[in-house]
């Protein structure tokens, strides 16, 4: 036997018994699961149509599984949502915001208005099946704020935990959205929400990313995976050059890198629009959902 021979033979043989003495879920644990499916979802203004009827129509001409209306319309036109989606293969995909007030007010009447208003959207989406309700701790414009220190911190996780746990309640999560820093400076990274809501210490607190917010971050790919699986439960997008219909700016509209990451975590949540449009919506939204659907099988 000559050296080459003797190697590879040694190689496989070493191989082999390494993986005879691994326990029987590390091993089948290796065997490629099938690639998720992308779920995508308008919120209310992106298709065309007058009434809600007209754009549930136009999405199901398109596959799009998930409506994401705002929380005032949501508690305003409760009933005719409810009555459009039991006749539809369309769920609610997530509750966008629409509360008054905010959590980290420094005025005990604002906070209280958040209070109330925030326990009655949750309480609907969760009659309705929402996954979830986004909610962003302070913009940067609500004064007067608490301050951005470890206990402020401390308070927004403990505010959290009562108000995940409502949500649990209901059937139902509440979502944090990281904005970028012209927005709201206090939360900006996946990543910290990730955490926010992991010591929030309930399980009905979650987070999200943006890919419109996300330029904050170092790499969309990184930025889903400091969340995992565990705390990602929605993902908006949007053209990364102005905030418009995806593929709007083709030089920048590249999705690849952070579909990668939510492939290879078996996201299964939405993927929903929160964007403007430049153009016709008749042409520019198919072409979106047509890009959207092709970086998803390269991704």
């Amino acid at each position: 036997m000559d050296r080459r021979s003797f190697f590879k033979t040694t190689a496989l043989g070493a191989g082999a018994l390494a993986a005879s003495s691994l326990p029987l879920g590390l091993v089948t644990s290796c065997t490629t699961a099938p690639a998720p499916k992308l779920h995508l979802s308008f919120q209310h203004g992106t298709p065309p149509g007058e009434t809600l009827a007209e754009k549930l129509d136009y999405m199901e001409k398109l596959g799009i599984e998930g409506y994401e209306p705002g929380g005032k319309a949501l508690l305003r036109d409760f009933a005719a949502i409810d009555a459009e989606l039991r006749a539809r293969n369309i769920k609610l995909s997530a509750i966008c915001a629409g509360f008054d007030g905010f959590i980290l007010a420094e005025d005990p009447a604002v906070k209280a208005e958040f209070d109330t208003s925030m326990r009655e959207i949750v309480e609907a989406a969760g009659k309705l099946g929402s996954p979830g309700v986004i909610m962003v701790p302070a913009f940067n414009a609500q004064t007067p704020c608490k301050p951005h220190t470890l206990e402020t911190r401390d308070y927004l996780c403990a505010e959290l935990h009562e108000l995940g746990e409502f949500a649990l309640k209901c059937g139902t999560t509440v979502i944090l959205e990281p904005l970028n820093r012209r927005e709201a400076f206090y939360l900006r990274l996946v990543g910290d929400a990730a955490a926010i809501a992991r010591d929030s210490e309930s399980a009905g607190v979650k987070c999200m990313g943006d890919f419109w917010h996300m330029q904050e971050e170092v790499s969309d790919y990184g930025a889903f995976m400091s969340a995992g699986k565990e705390y990602l439960q929605h993902v908006h997008i949007a053209s990364k050059g102005d905030r418009k219909m995806p593929g709007e700016h083709p030089e920048a509209d590249d999705y690849t890198d952070g579909f990668r990451a939510l492939k290879q975590m078996g996201y299964e949540g939405f993927v929903s629009f929160e964007c403007g449009c430049g153009g016709e919506r008749e042409i520019l939204v198919p072409a979106a959902v047509e890009l959207l659907r092709e970086q998803w099988a390269k991704a």
